[in-house]
């Protein structure tokens, strides 16, 4: 059962951050149903992808690429709107670097991908018998493309690129980063709008679950009250990660049996989409009264989230800002550098459409930033056989420095935080 004083602090940080009813034991009446809170949201607009097209063929005139070509996933949706999946039966999309898209799709699927067709008209198809790698070459001769360079991002697949030099022998196979990650990596204000609201479902479902925690459960039922919140709220793909004790000093966890027991951490890793959008936010509980040693290392992951936000300066590469915690915590005793006990993983990650994107806060990673760009901010502690604390909140990049998407949590007797 949850403690008196957990109940009374979990009282306190709800009515503080307004992100859940007060806490009460679990015999209590059932929580109200939560319901979704992205009814404000603006979608990303149609011409707003026009113009992420328009951005990625200037970037090809840059570069010299003649055309790129997307698998489904996340650039596609990014550029056309399209929401399909991958199979072995080929659907794609061709950006030129002159002219219309062009979209590529067995005969039977055409009417559903032009469902989410935002704009463009031009749907080649092709039949089971036939090859649809023909069907890109033809599009790409009709776009006055004969031989160049094709543009494919790192998840294309090999029977794609396969087929694609069967059919088009003289077109030149080439990355396609150089486009995607240029228009990709500078969030627009409605990208930046999203994440937030996903931010906000991810940190007030936490609520929820922190007030709800018990002796006894397992991750699967804390992850279970985790998804379940995120998902009333509004929230889309969902994921949670809970790890209980010594399973919190592996980053991932483990496969061991765990179950929350009275002085134990919790530590948990969360997130969902809101139109496409990421969330991912980490929150590293006690539950019952925190020891000395628990409170230390907190205080210090606490302070690592300050170190980096505080190097996080338009300009400075990317790289600095994992330099700049590793610097601190060895300081403090922990590493050095990757080692263990400390900090064995980046100090964070590019998120966006994807939950890691580039570019990353990691050693020798000298790419500059720029107002637009998102990330992680997860300095974690790691303790082997014993603990970890992970605290993640991400930031965004202005022309004035970092802006929290979620302020993190002050101390471990407060371990919410609240909404930026």
């Amino acid at each position: 059962m949850i403690t008196k004083r957990q109940l009374l602090k979990g009282s306190a940080l709800m009515a503080a951050a307004t992100l859940a009813t007060p806490g009460r034991s679990a015999d209590a009446t059932v929580t109200p149903a939560l319901t979704p809170i992205t009814g404000d949201i603006d979608p990303i607009s149609v011409r707003e992808r026009e113009a992420r097209v328009a951005r990625a063929q200037a970037l090809m005139n840059w570069h010299k690429i003649d055309a790129i070509l997307l698998e489904p996933g996340p650039a596609m949706l990014y550029f056309t709107g399209i929401k399909w999946w991958r199979s072995e039966r080929l659907t794609c999309v061709v950006i030129p670097r002159k002219g219309e898209i062009g979209v590529i799709t067995p005969f039977f699927e055409e009417p559903s991908v032009r469902e989410s067709m935002t704009f463009g008209d031009d749907v080649r198809t092709w039949h089971e018998h036939e090859s649809p790698f023909k069907r890109v070459a033809q599009l790409l001769a009709d776009r006055d493309i004969k031989a160049g360079k094709l543009g494919l991002e790192a998840s294309v697949r090999w029977f794609v690129a396969d087929g694609l030099r069967a059919a088009a022998p003289k077109m030149k196979l080439v990355s396609a980063d150089p486009i995607t990650r240029g228009c990709r990596m500078i969030k627009s204000p409605t990208e930046i709008a999203l994440m937030k609201k996903a931010n906000e479902i991810t940190l007030r479902a936490y609520g929820e679950v922190y007030r709800q925690l018990q002796a006894g459960m397992t991750p699967a039922d804390v992850n279970t009250l985790m998804r379940n919140a995120q998902t009333a709220l509004g929230g889309s793909g969902v994921w949670t990660m809970a790890l209980f004790g010594e399973a919190s000093a592996y980053p991932h966890g483990t496969d061991q049996p765990q179950e929350i027991k009275p002085g134990q951490i919790v530590l948990m890793d969360c997130g969902c989409a809101v139109e496409g959008y990421q969330s991912d936010i980490s929150r590293t509980f006690v539950f019952g009264e925190p020891n000395a040693e628990q409170t230390r290392i907190w205080n210090l992951v606490r302070q690592g989230q300050n170190v980096a936000f505080e190097a996080a300066k338009i300009g400075v590469p990317a790289g600095k800002v994992d330099d700049a915690v590793r610097a601190f915590y060895q300081k403090e005793g922990f590493g050095p550098d990757y080692q263990l006990p400390g900090l064995s993983h980046r100090t964070g990650h590019g998120i966006g459409m994807e939950g890691h994107e580039p570019v990353n806060f990691v050693r020798g990673e000298t790419t500059p930033l720029a107002p637009g760009m998102c990330f992680s901010n997860e300095p974690g502690i790691y303790l082997p056989g014993d603990f970890g604390v992970r605290l993640e909140d991400c930031i965004y990049m202005t022309e004035q420095g970092p802006q929290w998407f979620t302020r993190p949590p002050e101390n471990v007797n407060n371990p919410l935080g609240s909404l930026a």
